[in-house]
């Protein structure tokens, strides 16, 4: 897969390609379908499929003060795209200026004078332009007056383990993953829920009472509600290399402010790896992927319960990823 991060770069892209804009927040199952919808239209029109997407997310532009869970890292996203055969990833830079711009100054900038694709893919949500003043029926007519197809794609559904069926979003998976419902975010995503972050050094109490951890600190990832969670990891030097990484090494995860060895103690996100053979981890990068929320947090009388509490999560966690 080809990246372009410059406007002038768009001069490789072949006119009468297959385009598809947005966040990909997630590159969850709906994204899918519409990434396959494009795929079958680009091997039909013998052409290129270019998606175009926003780095950062243009929530971080608008709320930054709010720090906003993003899904997807761009190197997990570029990655991500790249395995649904993307032929060019252009990654347009959010700006407020960008974010100012009306639908039809948007098409007419990006769209026509430097792409000019032949056909447009996108979901029956999709909204472009200042406030998000334009959705498809804009695209539409926009593209009959400037020499596009258009092809809007439904919305991908899928049962939730309460039975409930709801349409997949970047929105819901937030949702779901700030409620620690991991297990039906992984539903939606088609895979489990991917945090990535490099080790940082910790208090080392972990490893005080017998189960070491790596933290990490993620950036401008959502973080899953706090509780004790199965999962796995997978590490590398980079956070492009943790990406592409297939060893996954079963780990039982904690997120929470350690309240039975203090009060006002920072959020912490741990891994405690159930593998003797993982190597020294100083420097790595670590990929977590969540498979199941196991418990809440809560804060233990001593430090021996707290252990003994510990022993048990592991062995349930050890139970649950067997399944994987």
């Amino acid at each position: 897969m080809r990246i372009i991060e410059t406007i002038s770069g768009l001069e490789k892209i072949e006119k009468g390609c297959v385009l598809t804009i947005g966040n990909f927040d997630g590159v969850h199952l709906g994204h899918q379908e519409i990434l396959t919808a494009a795929r079958q239209t680009t091997a039909e029109r013998r052409t290129q499929l270019v998606v175009m997407t926003f780095e950062p997310h243009p929530l971080v532009i608008l709320h930054p003060q709010e720090k906003p869970g993003i899904l997807t890292s761009l190197a997990l996203k570029k990655h991500l795209l790249a395995e649904f055969g993307v032929d060019c990833l252009f990654v347009l830079e959010s700006t407020p200026g960008l974010l100012k711009l009306s639908p039809q100054d948007f098409v007419e900038q990006f769209i026509v004078k430097n792409i000019q694709p032949g056909v447009v893919v996108e979901g029956e949500s999709f909204n472009f332009g200042y406030g998000r003043g334009g959705g498809v029926y804009t695209l539409q007519k926009l593209g009959a007056e400037k020499g596009f197809d258009v092809s809007v794609i439904g919305a991908r559904e899928v049962k939730l383990s309460t039975g409930q069926m709801v349409k997949v979003s970047s929105t819901i998976i937030r949702n779901m993953l700030e409620s620690g419902n991991v297990a039906d975010a992984a539903v939606a995503l088609g895979r489990a829920y991917q945090l990535i972050g490099q080790v940082v050094p910790g208090c080392g109490k972990g490893k005080q009472l017998g189960f070491p951890t790596a933290n990490i600190e993620p950036v401008w990832q959502l973080i899953p509600a706090e509780g004790v969670y199965a999962g796995f990891v997978q590490v590398g030097d980079s956070a492009e290399q943790v990406c592409e990484v297939h060893n996954k090494v079963p780990a039982a995860f904690s997120i929470g402010r350690s309240e039975t060895l203090g009060s006002d103690n920072p959020l912490v996100i741990e891994a405690h790896i159930l593998t003797d053979n993982i190597g020294d981890l100083h420097d790595k990068w670590l990929a977590m992927d969540f498979v199941k929320r196991i418990r809440d947090q809560r804060k233990f009388e001593t430090e021996s319960q707290l252990a003994a509490q510990i022993t048990k999560d592991c062995e349930k966690v050890r139970r649950i990823l067997k399944k994987f």
